[in-house]
């Protein structure tokens, strides 16, 4: 089997860089692909738990099959899209591997944990590079827990009304998928439902309001969610959509800056979420994809989004229970 070490490709030490990478020497394949993660499966998942983030590199990786493998290989469980909130549009590929959001290309996706918009929600995330993208497309990372540091230091009011009060989500989800918009999954997809009675029924149980739009689509707000999320080391990070949110949710139905509050039903100050993506873009690292790599995200630690691109890009995610 060829040999595999632990590189930076930030300049740090190996040992303390974000994302940890580990580097093939040569293409490995499927097969030692597989039989690498078995071996090495303890060492990967330690230095996952202390970035936050993992990056496999050469490992001679090509389609959602040897992705699919290399996924089965760690064993962790799956979680499914179907059985997700997501508000993303995504094609599956396999049964746990399917496509990332088919927002286009020109639309950023900003920093968000997956699905913390919900009460529902994945603790690890894979990636594979299918197809990187001729031009852009980066997959930034940066880690929450951090930037919750930061702006304890810089905005003390703003992080305490965070840990104290929560937030709700307030979105409009289309009758049918729109593919124009990173927000675009139906009501139908979403809440797995053909009819509205079904899709009632779901939300009374997940603790939503809703209200039915005359063109069939259906406007939701959430429980009060946490915004602070306490990690299994006793650290503490800034868990939630609110960057995405309040930067991003802007299509045909939604207006960003109207989609986020405080549980209290108080407005959340702009200033702070300006403050809030000021300091997450210093924390972040950009991704910048190489044909065949495979990423693995701690969901509570580190927040992710999608950069615009030009040319085809093909980035498949898997979600881990």
């Amino acid at each position: 089997m060829p040999a595999v070490e632990q590189i930076s490709l930030t300049g740090m030490d190996a040992a303390s860089a974000f994302p940890r990478v580990f580097q093939a020497s040569q293409p490995l394949g499927l097969g030692d692909a597989v039989s690498w993660v078995s071996q090495y499966q303890a060492q990967v998942e330690s230095q996952l738990n202390q970035s936050g983030a993992v990056l496999l590199r050469g490992f001679g990786l090509a389609t959602d099959t040897d992705f699919d493998g290399v996924i089965q290989a760690f064993g962790w469980p799956n979680f499914t899209y179907a059985d997700s909130l997501s508000n993303a549009v995504r094609r599956n590929r396999t049964e746990r591997v399917f496509t990332a959001n088919e927002a286009p290309p020109d639309v950023s996706i900003f920093l968000h944990h997956e699905m913390a918009q919900t009460p529902i929600y994945p603790s690890r995330l894979f990636f594979f590079c299918e197809q990187p993208a001729r031009q852009g497309g980066a997959t930034p990372i940066c880690r929450s827990d951090l930037l919750l540091t930061r702006l304890a230091a810089a905005a003390p009011e703003f992080v305490r009304d965070c840990e104290t009060k929560g937030v709700t989500y307030s979105q409009t989800m289309p009758p049918v998928d729109d593919l124009d918009s990173g927000q675009g999954r139906s009501w139908r997809s979403t809440l797995s439902a053909d009819e509205p009675s079904a899709a009632e029924a779901k939300l009374r149980q997940l603790g939503y309001q809703w209200q039915w739009q005359d063109d069939g689509s259906l406007s939701v707000t959430t429980p009060v969610l946490p915004a602070v999320r306490e990690l299994a080391d006793g650290s503490r990070a800034f868990f939630n959509q609110l960057i995405a949110a309040f930067f991003g949710w802007q299509d045909a139905r939604n207006q960003s800056q109207k989609a986020i509050c405080f549980g209290d039903g108080s407005a959340i100050d702009g200033d702070a979420m300006s403050l809030a993506i000021d300091l997450a873009e210093e924390l972040t690292v950009e991704l910048a994809w190489q044909r065949g790599d495979v990423a693995i995200v701690d969901n509570f630690r580190v927040m992710h989004g999608r950069r615009p691109f030009q040319g085809e890009r093909r980035v498949l995610a898997s979600l881990v229970a």
